[in-house]
C-alpha cells in the first residue's frame, strides 16, 4: 500500500528554502512558548514560597482594656505602634504590619 500524501517529485530550491524557513520559525516559536511557560511557573512558585503565609490583606481586632483609649498611632518600618491611655497609665503596643500580630508591649509606671 502506498502513502497517499507522499510526493514523488522533489521540492524545488525555492520550495525547500520556504520549508526550511518555516521549520526555523516553528523552532523559535516553540522555544519562546516554553520560555514563557517557564517564566510564569517560576513567578508563581516564587510568590507562593515567599509569601510568608499571607494569603491577602490581614484583618484583626485588638481589644482595649476597660477605660482605655487610643492616644496616638504611628508606623515605624514594618511595625504599627499604638499608644494607649489606661486610667492615667500609658502603654505602647506594637504590631507586625504584615500579619497584624502583637509584637510587644511597653508599660510605663511612676517610681514610688
Amino acid at each position: 500500500m502506498t502513502d497517499p500524501t507522499a510526493d514523488d517529485e522533489p521540492l524545488s530550491p525555492a520550495q525547500a528554502q520556504i520549508v526550511a524557513r518555516m521549520r526555523w520559525l516553528m523552532v523559535i516559536s516553540g522555544a519562546a512558548t516554553l520560555l514563557g511557560i517557564a517564566v510564569v511557573v517560576s513567578v508563581i512558585g516564587y510568590r507562593l514560597f515567599k509569601s510568608d503565609g499571607r494569603a491577602g490583606p490581614a484583618e484583626a481586632t485588638a481589644l482595649l482594656p476597660k477605660g482605655g483609649r487610643i492616644v496616638q498611632t504611628a508606623v515605624a518600618g514594618d511595625r504599627i505602634i499604638v499608644t494607649i491611655d489606661i486610667g492615667g497609665a500609658v502603654e505602647i503596643h506594637t504590631f507586625d504590619a504584615a500579619t497584624l500580630r502583637p509584637a510587644g508591649r511597653l508599660r510605663f509606671a511612676v517610681e514610688p
